[in-house]
């Protein structure tokens, strides 16, 4: 179990980084469009998600032994701040960058302003659950903003000539690989309780389902960077 959980950081850290420096190394030719905010937001995961590791050095006399008895030594409060919520507005304001139609950025803007002081608002009534659980509550929350961004999108490449050149699109593979990962993930939410049973047969299950999806979300995110061609925003 162990060494699965030890192989499970390496690959995870090891497809984020990836995705993160190909950005990079092709930022000039997303420079010009918002494009360079998503490279931007894959630089940031890689240093939030490492960050995020932290509990990993609170055992055993580790750099963050000093942890030990308070609220932090546990990473649900970082992990909800920095992808539950930092991810789905990042999104939110992405999309509002990258759509045409006016009704659709409005919805999207109303949607996430909405999630943003929800999020706040659970988190303050459920200040000690906060640094010992994820909240489903705004996971689904979250799932919905990503969802309506999505189908936004689609529904607008589907209006415009963009269809004739939607598989050329860094926007579609960005749509298509975090619509897929929030739709396999989110129903994991409601199944959380059995964590706090030790139910190591669905843990490591969880384990295996985020591993193969996370894979799958920057590999398509590094597959994209290369091959797509600039867009006009």
């Amino acid at each position: 179990m162990d060494e699965f959980r030890a192989y499970k950081f390496l690959i995870t850290t090891g497809v984020e980084v990836l995705a993160a420096v190909t950005g990079l190394l092709f930022f000039k030719k997303y420079k010009p469009t918002a494009a360079k905010f998503f490279i931007y937001f894959l630089v940031y995961l890689a240093l939030c998600d490492f960050v995020s590791n932290y509990p990993r050095y609170v055992k055993d006399d580790g750099w963050f032994s000093f942890l030990k008895g308070t609220v932090f030594v546990k990473n649900y409060w970082w992990a909800t701040l920095y992808w539950k919520i930092g991810a789905i507005m990042f999104f939110a304001f992405y999309y509002c960058k990258i759509l045409k139609i006016a009704i659709f950025k409005k919805a999207i803007k109303i949607a996430a302003f909405s999630f943003l002081l929800f999020s706040i608002g659970y988190i303050a009534f459920n200040w000690d659950d906060y640094f010992i659980m994820f909240f489903p509550a705004v996971d689904v929350f979250g799932a919905f903003i990503i969802f309506l961004c999505t189908v936004c999108y689609f529904i607008e490449v589907l209006k415009s000539d963009k269809i004739l050149t939607f598989y050329k699109s860094l926007n579609f593979y960005i749509s298509f690989a975090i619509f897929i990962w929030w739709l396999i993930i989110t129903p994991l939410v409601f199944y959380d309780v059995y964590m706090s049973r030790l139910d190591w047969n669905f843990i490591f299950l969880r384990w295996q389902i985020y591993l193969i999806a996370n894979i799958t979300m920057y590999l398509t995110f590094t597959f994209a960077l290369i091959w797509c061609k600039p867009e006009n925003d």
